[in-house]
């Protein structure tokens, strides 16, 4: 359980620097609502997913711990990748001329997560745990 609070928390770090550098980056009034996290940032094609998936009740790996660190590894890969994927969108809704440095400073911050996730784990960089 402490892992997915850890994860929870690493997504909405991603997510508060992409929508906060668009708001420190934006001189529109309306641009800091916009930024806001929440469904909006979601792809349709996940969001509609998303809602198949809740309908159901929650799925019973939800309630499982990772037994290994092989699990954990491939679970944190995936939370990280998924508050980038949400970011990156947040990126896009935003205006145009400050898309490029949004988009680094969410490629950035994953970097970091990922350098952080893969000291945590004992994982050399470009190494493949499948």
């Amino acid at each position: 359980m402490k892992h997915q609070a850890a994860m929870k928390h690493i997504a909405a770090a991603l997510l508060a620097a992409a929508a906060g550098f668009a708001t420190a980056q934006s001189t529109d009034a309306a641009a800091p609502a916009a930024q806001q996290s929440n469904d909006a940032m979601v792809a349709p094609a996940a969001a509609s997913k998303q809602a198949r998936e809740i309908a159901q009740g929650d799925p019973a790996r939800w309630h499982r711990e990772d037994a290994t660190a092989t699990e954990r590894w491939r679970t944190r890969q995936k939370e990280i990748g998924a508050a980038l994927d949400e970011a990156k969108n947040a990126c896009r809704q935003g205006p145009a001329a400050e898309r490029q440095g949004c988009l680094k400073a969410a490629q950035d911050t994953w970097k970091e997560e990922m350098a952080t996730a893969r000291a945590e784990a004992g994982v050399k960089a470009g190494t493949q745990t499948r």
